[in-house]
């Protein structure tokens, strides 16, 4: 099975973000979408409108996405990619 990860906040989900999700997918079999915390955005200045919950469960309804994590750090990608053994990283625009 050929593992696909990408990340972000996924505030206000458009179209964009649909386009991302879609094409990430297309590039393995298994899609994990690893979403800023609330407190990770703190971090990093950057404010959501969504609660990290509410963003959760928007993505989990996406058909493309098949598994939803938290990032709660800048180091988390290149643990993230050893721990769910991934094959691809994507990233958008």
């Amino acid at each position: 099975m050929k593992k696909v990860i990408t990340y972000g906040t996924f505030d206000l989900l458009h179209w964009g973000h649909v386009h991302l999700l879609e094409r990430a997918k297309s590039l393995g079999d298994y899609l994990i979408v690893a979403i800023s915390t609330d407190e990770f955005n703190r971090i990093k200045h950057k404010e959501a409108y969504h609660s990290y919950e509410h963003r959760k469960y928007i993505l989990e309804a996406i058909k493309y996405v098949d598994e939803v994590i938290p990032e709660t750090n800048w180091e988390q990608k290149k643990t993230d990619v050893e721990k769910y053994g991934i094959d691809t990283f994507v990233m958008g625009g």
